[in-house]
């Protein structure tokens, strides 16, 4: 039984890699036309249409072919040890938080398990924890590139995040005390048995989505790599696979942070009139499974939508919208929330 155990989880961690990172390649391409579309302008449009493929669905695989032939260069004034692992501590930081999201119906009775690792009851500690290793990727890059536009990004990078976090955390802990768990599938199973989460915390999730722009380094928050001001910012002296590494990264945070929103605040797998936790078996668990996806593609737009509209902040405005607005709100709705569900459990 442990030997099957250990080879199904074996086979769940090589599908959630390679579907991620294989959905990363053809987001870069979904935001590129959704880019071009905002712009006025056309997008890519070639590659594969020699071979009858339309919609430039081959331009992914053009894209990683040209990160993997393309000279590496390393200049000669960086700390090289340090300037070839921060890339890896990025891309392994947003690998590891899939381990614990329930990407469909968790729980007995299900045939399938979607989940790496079902039944850890702190799966939001675990994926805060696992994310905030992500800014050692970029402050280390920053620092080990010996170049003042490098270093600005970096040191950008570490206040940025350090400093979103706290709304980011604060934010989710009013969905966390009305479900009484910080399990995220029994937050899931609270939602389908009330209301989704943006219905009793509008504002939290308000602010966790501010919070989660800031923490992916998305437009309008992408101050530690502003290109107009910093050249590239962290990552001005990389190039080739080490370049592209920062990219898998950035988009593999893009969409743990989608599906973390859709779990706590837009009821997961959960589809009112539909779903609902009795139904168990292999047809309900897919169907769970694509509603779930469907959702996160949904909140995958969104992130791509709201980069190409807005404009980028100025670093002051950045970090007074943190400190003089989100924290204090996120404070002001945990407090009204645990008086609140103080109150109702008094009454029972």
């Amino acid at each position: 039984m442990t030997f099957w155990l250990v080879v199904g989880t074996l086979i769940k961690i090589g599908m959630v890699v390679g579907i991620s990172q294989g959905a990363v390649a053809y987001l870069i391409l979904a935001e590129r036309k959704i880019a071009a579309y905002a712009q006025d302008r056309i997008g890519p449009n070639r590659a594969g249409r020699e071979f009858g493929i339309p919609f430039a669905l081959l331009q992914p695989l053009v894209d990683g072919a040209k990160m993997l032939l393309k000279e590496d260069m390393v200049p000669s004034y960086v700390n090289k040890p340090v300037f070839i692992l921060a890339p890896m501590i990025a891309i392994f930081a947003a690998t590891i938080s899939f381990a614990v999201v329930p990407f469909g119906g968790v729980g007995p009775g299900n045939p399938i398990q979607f989940q790496l690792a079902p039944g850890i009851d702190i799966g939001i500690l675990y994926i805060f924890a696992v994310g905030s290793l992500g800014v050692y990727g970029v402050i280390l890059a920053g620092w080990s590139s010996n170049n003042k536009y490098s270093f600005l990004g970096g040191l950008r990078s570490s206040a940025q995040l350090i400093s979103y976090e706290i709304p980011l955390g604060l934010s989710i802990l009013g969905i966390v005390l009305i479900a009484g768990s910080l399990d995220l599938n029994t937050i899931i199973n609270w939602q389908d048995k009330h209301v989704w989460g943006v219905v009793v915390q509008p504002l939290g999730c308000l602010l966790f989505l501010i919070s989660a722009f800031a923490e992916t380094n998305r437009l309008p928050f992408d101050l530690p790599e502003s290109e107009q001001e910093l050249v590239g910012g962290f990552h001005t002296e990389y190039s080739a696979m080490k370049f592209g590494m920062f990219f898998l990264g950035e988009y593999l945070n893009v969409i743990t942070v989608s599906y973390l929103t859709i779990i706590l605040f837009f009821g997961g797998w959960d589809l009112p009139f539909v779903t609902s936790q009795e139904q168990v078996g292999f047809f309900w668990s897919l169907v769970k499974c694509f509603i779930m996806i469907g959702k996160v593609g949904l909140m995958i737009f969104f992130m791509m939508w709201v980069r190409w509209t807005l404009p980028r902040f100025r670093y002051d405005t950045l970090m007074d919208l943190a400190w003089k607005s989100l924290i204090p709100l996120s404070l002001i709705n945990l407090v009204a929330t645990a008086a609140i569900v103080q109150l109702v459990m008094s009454r029972y």
